[in-house]
């Protein structure tokens, strides 16, 4: 019986996140303000699980903020992810071998 009420607190909050929003919203969202602020939601959810990632992944935390403003800048100059990721790593080694 202990093991089955995470599970089913567990069911409830995925059913209800998913259903809330179904019955909700169920017309055409006009309101320009809501729509633009639901459209960057995904995009602002992954910047903050992904910015505290980026700085901490190594010990040396400069190395983590050079590759920070290397990888904007590279992502501003071409779109190529491959290249922005393996640039950051490169900055990354380069800074941990250097210091």
């Amino acid at each position: 019986m202990s093991k089955l009420v995470p599970i089913l607190i567990m069911i409830a909050t995925i059913y209800s996140v998913r259903c809330i929003p179904m019955l909700v919203f169920r017309h055409n969202i006009k309101n320009k303000f809501i729509k633009s602020f639901l459209h960057y939601v995904p995009y602002v959810t992954l910047a903050v699980m992904t910015f505290p990632a980026i700085i901490y992944a190594t010990d040396n935390k400069f190395a983590g903020v050079a590759a920070l403003i290397i990888g904007v800048i590279l992502s501003y100059i071409t779109e190529n992810l491959f290249v922005v990721a393996t640039m950051c790593c490169v900055t990354v080694l380069c800074i941990n071998l250097i210091g």
